[in-house]
């Protein structure tokens, strides 16, 4: 199944974070918090304005993104866990 949000919508794919702290000590899954950066799986057609016209997202698909702690709806998409979220649930996109 394939999934396509819709207008200013993303689907992203959490990025695990490190399970070991930098002294080699491991944390257990209960003690973890969610990672706060994602992988874009697949982006809406747009922003739709007032006057009906539609403006482009600034993310695309395989963008690695930044974004809030409590931002978006947890889905599952053909058995995985993934995130559907607003643009504006984005707090910038990781280059390099």
């Amino acid at each position: 199944m394939r999934f396509r949000p819709l207008h200013d919508r993303v689907l992203v794919r959490r990025v695990e974070s490190e399970q070991k702290t930098a002294g080699g000590i491991i944390i257990p899954d209960t003690a973890q918090e969610k990672p706060m950066e994602g992988e874009i799986i697949a982006v809406g057609s747009g922003r739709i304005a007032d006057d009906g016209k539609v403006t482009p997202l600034d993310v695309k698909e395989g963008n690695r993104i930044i974004f809030g702690k409590w931002s978006g709806t947890e889905v599952k998409v053909n058995g995985e866990e993934l995130l559907i979220m607003k643009e504006s649930d984005i707090m910038g996109i990781l280059e390099g």
